[in-house]
């Protein structure tokens, strides 16, 4: 694996550049966010640029103006660099370095740097250099002539970076390498989730924007002990806990990475085993940072990206977070979930409110069961007891009267008699 890079070393000075095309698009917002990300990549943001265009330019992502302007900008400011907020081309990135005589990167380098110095397990490794490979496959003779320029910094971490120089034979005999890898990796997911489907235990997939609080709110609920940091992406592996409720209802909670707009699509590909976790789930718990004045197009780019994985016909419980640090009193809503609670995962405020939908939701999925076993059947009531919810059980004459809530697939089994 490439050695990582100390970025202390490097302190890269950037100038963040977009196109604007559309009066109503949020270029500002999208800029500020590369900021964030070039700040958790290591970087240093030294001016923003956009350039009011009627569309990208096919050639150089910018006009000739606006390069000249950025050219100066370059050299006043003495910035080693430029972030483009869109993905570019490999000419685009070719002819731009070529405009501007310097390093230049795009959104979608800085995203995959991030998830390179991120990623700590085996699976997590795989899919950020089976993301990395892919997009410089397709970026090769683009890089090729500006390797030298490239030195090191964001967009030359992690396992992907010396297989720049590889030609396409030995990249794509690599991507094929990973796939299988990242196969094998997916049907170990595959034997562990049909574990859990067998023992009757419901999922819950925590998704949500980057720095929304998942693993914050997984921790609060399970004790997890994950890295939880104000930081975009600070955690990309998956992680499950189990979760026993005051009913004595068990339920597995998993967190899963964060989405973000623009979100690269060789990532999505990469992490897709790692994401499926939602398709798979029985309920999605949408967390959502609502002190953050773009709440709105972060919850957008959820619910897109959730399409996009195929997820559908999940309960959804939206958990508004933060709202320890909302300014304003307005009462956040989502009309595209089942059940809304208001939470500050930080401080445990609303916690228990959140329970009680889970609660109320394991229920509804439960058939209501009354019976009376007798005392030869005693063993399902421990199948009760540890797939459904037991309310009560009175021992008489005739045998034990129970009076619970049971998973529907088992109620069957429970109600014949021997």
């Amino acid at each position: 694996m490439a050695e990582l890079f100390d970025m202390k070393e490097i302190e890269e000075r950037v100038i963040l550049i977009a196109v604007s095309t559309d009066d109503e698009d949020d270029t500002r917002a999208s800029l500020d966010e590369l900021e964030e990300l070039v700040k958790t990549a290591g970087g240093i943001t030294v001016d923003k640029m956009i350039q009011n265009r009627e569309r990208i330019h096919p050639g150089t992502y910018l006009g000739k103006g606006k390069i000249d302007e950025v050219r100066e900008r370059i050299w006043e400011l003495q910035a080693t660099g430029v972030v483009c907020d869109d993905e570019l081309s490999p000419a685009q990135l070719r002819n731009l370095e070529d405009a501007l005589d310097t390093k230049v990167m795009d959104r979608t380098m800085v995203i995959l740097d991030i998830f390179a110095s991120r990623a700590t397990t085996s699976e997590g490794k795989i899919q950020v250099e089976l993301a990395q490979l892919k997009y410089r496959a397709a970026r090769l003779v683009g890089l090729r002539s500006s390797l030298s320029r490239l030195g090191g910094g964001i967009g030359t971490r992690g396992p992907g970076e010396k297989k720049l120089e590889m030609d396409r034979r030995l990249i794509h005999e690599r991507i094929g390498q990973l796939k299988s890898e990242l196969e094998e990796v997916k049907r170990h997911r595959d034997v562990i989730r049909k574990q859990r489907e067998k023992a009757h235990t419901p999922v819950a997939a925590i998704v949500g924007y980057t720095n929304a609080g998942k693993s914050t709110l997984l921790n609060r609920l399970t004790d997890a002990g994950i890295l939880a940091e104000d930081k975009l992406f600070a955690t990309l592996d998956p992680t499950t806990r189990n979760l026993e409720l005051e009913s004595g209802q068990q339920i597995m909670l998993t967190d899963t990475v964060g989405f973000i707009r623009k979100l690269p699509h060789h990532l999505i590909e990469a992490f897709k085993s790692t994401l499926e976790e939602a398709k798979y789930s029985d309920i999605i718990l949408h967390v959502v940072d609502c002190s953050n004045p773009n709440m709105d197009m972060q919850m957008h780019v959820v619910y897109e990206t959730l399409r996009e994985l195929k997820v559908e016909d999940k309960i959804i419980v939206t958990v508004f977070n933060k709202i320890d640090q909302k300014e304003d009193g307005e009462f956040p809503r989502d009309l595209q979930s089942d059940y809304q609670v208001q939470i500050s995962a930080k401080t445990g405020a609303g916690v228990p409110e959140l329970l009680d939908t889970l609660e109320q939701i394991l229920r509804s999925q439960k058939v209501y069961l009354e019976r009376v076993f007798s005392y030869q059947e005693a063993g399902k009531i421990q199948t009760i007891r540890k797939y459904g919810e037991l309310l009560s059980e009175e021992y008489q004459a005739d045998g034990i009267a129970v009076k619970a809530y049971v998973p529907a697939e088992l109620f069957g089994s429970l109600i014949v008699t021997k």
